[in-house]
């Protein structure tokens, strides 16, 4: 049995990880952290991660940034991994998060689908096929209650491409405000906001005369709340400190570990 700490149990994805622990018989949610304090939930909630005294075997966090700090000090004090499925941190929290994963393992993830990271490859292939001769532009939808713009999952994928190509492209956020013909070494990244859209990402690669379209929809959020406990349990038997992340999740399923 896997004992599991939720960290922002009240939003949207901590009831669908709720949700999930309850249909699998190897996972035990022991408590859960949110700034809101208690709630209607069948396990303790605490708004500060120090009052939790008991023993746990991962954290898996869809918070919010701001609970970064307390989160890591308190996974760091007590030695426990801790999945982080947050976005819109910062470059200051992105050095915190490196330096507790010297502590302990932690995972981190712009997106916890499967099919999103097999989309990540086949972009980062296609870059490396096409080079210079095609533009490329990646447009993201999301729901109307997304704070950050672009998802993080936008900037995963620019990057993976960014990688492949053999110039060091420019990302491009706001044509309005770019009053010049498109330069070849730009990625285009545009946000759209609206309705209840789990998560939608497409990336087109323009060429003379032809165009190609990789595109991934998640249905529902189901999809990233199964790929962050597939994050906890391949977490939970990591023995080194260390930053994990989607690549080695895939490698270790590969291996028929789950």
């Amino acid at each position: 049995m896997l004992d599991l700490v939720i960290s922002g149990c009240n939003g949207r994805m901590g009831r669908v990880l709720e949700e999930l622990c309850a249909a699998a018989p190897d996972l035990q949610i022991k408590a859960g952290f949110d700034i809101l304090g208690p709630s209607d939930r069948e396990f303790p909630v605490f708004s500060n991660p120090a009052e939790f005294q008991e023993e746990a075997d991962v954290v898996v966090d869809f918070s919010h940034p701001a609970a970064l700090t307390a989160l890591l000090a308190f996974c760091v004090r007590r030695g426990i991994p801790a999945v982080l499925a947050t976005t819109g941190y910062s470059d200051e929290q992105l050095v915190e998060i490196e330096a507790a994963a010297t502590a302990i393992p932690i995972f981190r993830s712009a997106n916890f689908s499967l099919g999103i990271n097999v989309l990540k490859a086949l972009a980062r292939q296609a870059a490396v096929l096409l080079g210079e001769d095609f533009d490329i532009e990646i447009v993201e939808r999301h729901h109307n209650k997304k704070v950050d713009a672009p998802s993080g999952t936008a900037l995963l994928l620019a990057d993976a491409i960014s990688e492949a190509l053999p110039y060091e492209p420019e990302y491009v956020y706001d044509r309005h405000s770019v009053r010049r013909p498109r330069d070849r070494r730009e990625i285009g990244i545009a946000a759209l906001r609206g309705g209840t859209i789990a998560g939608d990402h497409e990336i087109l690669f323009a060429g003379r005369d032809e165009v190609i379209e990789l595109r991934h929809s998640a249905q529902s959020r189901e999809v990233f709340a199964s790929g962050a406990l597939k994050a906890a349990r391949f977490l939970a038997q990591c023995q080194a400190p260390g930053l994990y992340d989607m690549e080695d999740l895939l490698s270790w399923l590969r291996e028929g570990e789950v």
